[in-house]
C-alpha cells in the first residue's frame, strides 16, 4: 500500500441555499477542489460522491454520473460511484477513495459529498432522516434521531453526571468558532442560557442542542504521496483511514454512553498512524447533537469516559484549548448537509494543517483527526492527517 495525500479542497457555503440547485452545489465544490489541486479533468482517474438520501430530498438518485456530467467530464467516461452511509456518507466516500489510491488502482481521485435538505418541509426531513435508523424496530414506533440521541444523553447524564449546562457549552463553543468561518451556516454567537431556554425537542435535548437542516457540498482531491508535490506545495498526508460498523439499532448495543464503532475506528487509526490521542493537534468530530461531541471526545481518547462534560467546563476543546475540537463550527453551527459532512470536515483539517484557517487557526497544528458517524453509530470513520 502506498502513501496518499490530499492535494486539493473545495466547499460551498453551507445553509439554506434556495438560489442554487443540487447540481450547482456539486459543480461549485468540485470545480474549487480541482482548481485548488491544479489538475486537469483528463488527469482524473475516478470519482466518489457521498449522498445520504437525495432520492427523497430532491427525487434524484444515481449521483455518480450526475457528478461527472456537472463537471463536464462525460466524454472521458471516468468511473464515478455514489456512497451511502447515513451521516458518514462523506467519510466513507473518502475512505473508499483512499483505499483506491493506496492500492494503486487509481492515481488521481476526486471525492465529493453533497445534500440539499431544505427543499422539503421539516416534518418530511425528519421522517427521511429516520430511515437510516432501524426502520422496523425504532422508526416504526416513533423514534427519531433526536429521541435516540436524547436517550444516550439521558443515560450519560445518569451514569456520569453530565449536565444540561455542559451540553449547552458544546453549542456555545461551536457557534463561537463558526463566527470565524465564512462558509458556516450560523455565524452568530449564542449563550448557555439561550440553549437551555430554547424549545425542547426530545428531553434533555433542546433545539439549540441539535444540528440544523442544511444545503451544501464539499470536495477533496487525492493523489499518491510520491506525486503530490508535482501538483501542490502543501500536500496533506493521510496517515490513517479506518472504518468500523455496529448494530443499526440503538437498542441492540451493549452500552449507551458511547459509540463503540467510533472507539474501534479510532483505535485502529491510532495504531496505523503510530500515534496516541495526545498527539492530535486539532479535530473535527461528529456533533450532530451536543451529547455526540461529548461522547466523541471520550471515544476518541482525548479524555477518559465520563469526563467529556467536565472538559467543556474546563475549556479543553476551545479554540485555544488543549485539543481544539470543531474549529469550523462543527455540524452544529457550520451546518450538516449529511452527505457532505465528512468531506467538509476534511476541508477544515486541511486548512488547519496548511496554516490557512485564518482567525480560527490553531497554532502550529501538524496532525489533525476527522471523525464521521452514520446514524446512531452504525457506521464510524476516522481519518488522521499530517502536514509533511
Amino acid at each position: 500500500m502506498r502513501d496518499v495525500a490530499i492535494i486539493g479542497i473545495g466547499m460551498t457555503k453551507f445553509g439554506e441555499i434556495w438560489e442554487k440547485s443540487f447540481r450547482d452545489l456539486v459543480a461549485e465544490a468540485g470545480a474549487e477542489a480541482i482548481h485548488d489541486a491544479g489538475i486537469e479533468g483528463a488527469e482524473i482517474d475516478a470519482m466518489y460522491i457521498g449522498g445520504m438520501s437525495t432520492g427523497r430530498f430532491i427525487g434524484q438518485e444515481h449521483l455518480g454520473p450526475l457528478a461527472i456530467e456537472v463537471a463536464g467530464l462525460e466524454e472521458l467516461h471516468i468511473p464515478s460511484t455514489r456512497i451511502e452511509a447515513s451521516g458518514a456518507s462523506g467519510g466513507v466516500a473518502l475512505h473508499q477513495a483512499y483505499l483506491a489510491v493506496a492500492s494503486e488502482a487509481y492515481d488521481i481521485v476526486v471525492v465529493g459529498g453533497a445534500e440539499k435538505m431544505t427543499d422539503v418541509i421539516e416534518m418530511e426531513a425528519t421522517e427521511i432522516l429516520s430511515s437510516v435508523a432501524d426502520r422496523e424496530w425504532e422508526a416504526f414506533f416513533g423514534a427519531t434521531f433526536p429521541s435516540l440521541y436524547a436517550m444516550m444523553a439521558r443515560y450519560h447524564m445518569h451514569k456520569h453526571g453530565t449536565t444540561n449546562e455542559q451540553m449547552a457549552k458544546v453549542a456555545v463553543k461551536n457557534h463561537a468558532n463558526a463566527t470565524l468561518n465564512p462558509k458556516a451556516q450560523f455565524r452568530r454567537e449564542i449563550s448557555v442560557e439561550a440553549v437551555l431556554n430554547s424549545p425542547m425537542v426530545a428531553e434533555p435535548l433542546h433545539v439549540l442542542d441539535c444540528s440544523p437542516m442544511t444545503d451544501g457540498a464539499a470536495a477533496v482531491v487525492l493523489a499518491p504521496m510520491e506525486k503530490a508535490k508535482d501538483y501542490c506545495d502543501k500536500p496533506i498526508k493521510i496517515i490513517a483511514s479506518e472504518q468500523a460498523s455496529d448494530t443499526l439499532s440503538l437498542h441492540g448495543r451493549k452500552r449507551f454512553d458511547s459509540i463503540p464503532a467510533s472507539m474501534e475506528a479510532a483505535n485502529k487509526a491510532y495504531k496505523k498512524a503510530g500515534i496516541k490521542p495526545s498527539d492530535i493537534d486539532v479535530a473535527e468530530v461528529h456533533d450532530c447533537f451536543t451529547i455526540a461531541e461529548i461522547m466523541a471526545i471520550e471515544d476518541l481518547g482525548f479524555v477518559k469516559k465520563g469526563e467529556g462534560g467536565k472538559a467543556m467546563d474546563d475549556g479543553l476543546t476551545e479554540l485555544k484549548g488543549e485539543i481544539p475540537v470543531n474549529t469550523s463550527g462543527g455540524l452544529k453551527a457550520r451546518g450538516h448537509p449529511i452527505g457532505a459532512t465528512g468531506i467538509a470536515q476534511a476541508n477544515e483539517i486541511v486548512l488547519q494543517l496548511r496554516q490557512e484557517a485564518g482567525e480560527r487557526q490553531v497554532k502550529d497544528a501538524r496532525i489533525g483527526l476527522i471523525h464521521n458517524v452514520g446514524g446512531a453509530g452504525g457506521t464510524a470513520v476516522v481519518h488522521i492527517l499530517e502536514e509533511i
